[in-house]
């Protein structure tokens, strides 16, 4: 994402220079040459510029910090320092089984073809509702979370496989009959998270 940001500065001030040049020299533009730099600077850089600009907002969107910045998500924020072994959302975080910078985008984009624009465009809509709508007392998920979130991470993996119990319901796991979430229930409890005691990384340093 620095590399985004990077060539997004670096073709803006390519762009302000030139446009400067261009309005206080307008007379450079009388050539076959000079109105070629007009377009590149008027037309081609801008363009250039919103496509980058947009590419680093879209990869921003994806980070743990742009989705806890919105108040009405502290409570999840808080829930993944939960000190109990049996949260998953804690669990995974604090042990690294997710990138912790894009831990809220890892679990929650579906894993299929669009997934990630999908996910793309529901944030946009709890942009909207956040700044602009009337946000729900309760959040709920638009529909019941999908195994294969969990699968697409856990498939194949040592512990997941050999597991008596995953071997016994495995066929159901993989066509959401059985729920992951019916053994796995404790995801963010946010009703009860500012009662539970929270995991302080600065003690394990």
């Amino acid at each position: 994402m620095a590399l985004i940001y990077d060539s997004l500065t670096l073709v803006v001030v390519v762009t302000v220079v030139l446009i400067t040049l261009i309005v206080v020299r307008s007379q450079v533009t009388a050539g076959r040459s000079g109105k070629a730099l007009a377009f590149v600077a008027l037309f081609v850089l801008p363009m250039l510029v919103t496509s980058l600009g947009v590419a680093a907002h879209l990869e921003h969107s994806k980070t743990t910090e742009f989705c806890l910045s919105c108040h009405v998500m502290e409570p999840y924020g808080e829930s993944l320092w939960v000190d109990e072994v049996d949260y998953v959302a804690a669990n995974h975080f604090q042990n690294n089984r997710i990138p912790r910078d894009r831990a809220c985008f890892t679990c929650h984009t579906t894993y299929t073809m669009y997934g990630d624009l999908q996910a793309k465009l529901q944030g946009l809509k709890h942009v909207w509702v956040n700044y602009l709508g009337t946000v729900p007392e309760t959040l709920e998920l638009y529909q019941p979370y999908n195994n294969r979130e969990c699968l697409n991470c856990h498939r194949g993996g040592r512990r997941f496989e050999e597991d008596e119990l995953h071997l016994e319901v495995r066929a159901e796991l993989e066509t959401n009959e059985t729920s992951c979430l019916e053994c796995h229930a404790s995801i963010h409890d946010v009703a009860h998270v500012g009662e539970l005691a929270k995991w302080e990384q600065n003690d394990a340093e």
